[in-house]
């Protein structure tokens, strides 16, 4: 499509560490991270900083925008296909990390990791007396979006003895959401952010979980209207609340849901591990050499691009 393979690619937020033999491999020239150099770039490795219209416009040279990880909601894709750009994204890459992120908050809210924690530091006294955590075992999780991560959180629940249950309209064995509301002790979201989706988990959807059940955010922020959260852990309808993701995102330093003992909020980061990092960086870095070499990336979010403007 491009005619000879490019040579620049410019880094956000990446490591360069994990690629050096891809670079070498590939032979193209790294710049960056750094703004003043992103208008030659040919290729970006893209985390969840916004690539909008006029983003795109300060990026004359752009061919390939590849996505580290999955949710692409912060690329505006209709204004990259016009400007003949493939944006590409990542998603077998964060799976198994994020899965495992999402299990951890839920075991951590579930057995009252930090306020036990933070009593002890305290030196309260009368320990077992305080505690009220939830035992997993024999419990239903529901899960809200059954994509790559949600089925992975599934096999790793029910080996903990959990029953699963899941809304989502490409499987046959969906649950309606108020079934799924009615009946999960723990509520964990794996959804991306769409019109559909978003303030879903509203002040009525967190009324109909069951009393004293928890709910894990690790897909986005905006699906759950924060202060309808906050709500229903103060008045004490929820256990508590894991959250990877926010809205807004980050928090202010004084916000609530920072500063409750029942409450466990990480900076997006679930996909972060050592190895779930670089196999994101790798598979974007592959998206990108196809690209430039003039073939179809595997990944590719706006296969319009490859007829746009013939």
């Amino acid at each position: 499509m491009f005619g000879v393979a490019m040579t620049v690619l410019w880094w956000v937020r990446g490591r360069p560490d994990h690629l050096e033999s891809a670079h070498a491999d590939h032979g193209f020239d790294v710049l960056g991270p750094d703004l003043e150099s992103r208008g030659d770039a040919t290729a970006i490795l893209a985390g969840g900083e916004p690539y909008t219209a006029e983003v795109l416009d300060e990026l004359p040279n752009l061919k390939v925008l590849a996505r580290i990880g999955i949710g692409y909601d912060a690329v505006d894709v209709d204004a990259a296909t016009e400007r003949e750009i493939m944006v590409t994204n990542t998603p077998d890459g964060p799976t198994t990390s994020t899965a495992e992120h999402t299990i951890a908050l839920m075991m951590a809210v579930a057995h009252e990791l930090t306020a036990s924690a933070n009593r002890l530091r305290s030196a309260t006294g009368n320990y077992v007396s305080h505690q009220n955590s939830m035992e997993l075992n024999g419990r239903t999780l529901g899960l809200l979006g059954f994509g790559r991560i949600g089925q992975a959180v599934a096999t790793m629940a029910e080996a903990i003895g959990m029953t699963v249950l899941i809304t989502d309209p490409a499987f046959e064995n969906s649950v309606s959401i108020d079934e799924l509301l009615e009946h999960s002790d723990v509520l964990s979201i794996h959804a991306p952010a769409t019109p559909s989706t978003v303030g879903l988990i509203d002040a009525d959807a967190l009324h109909a979980m069951k009393p004293g059940s928890i709910l894990i955010n690790c897909a986005r922020g905006p699906i759950v209207v924060t202060t309808d959260l906050v709500a229903a852990l103060e008045s004490g309808h929820l256990m508590g609340a894991g959250l990877d993701v926010t809205d807004p995102e980050p928090l202010d330093l004084d916000h609530p849901l920072l500063h409750m003992d029942n409450v466990i909020v990480t900076p997006h980061i679930a996909s972060n591990t050592t190895a779930g990092r670089a196999r994101m960086e790798r598979m974007a870095f592959e998206q990108v050499a196809l690209a430039l070499a003039g073939e179809t990336p595997t990944q590719l979010l706006n296969p319009a691009v490859l007829t746009n403007g013939s």
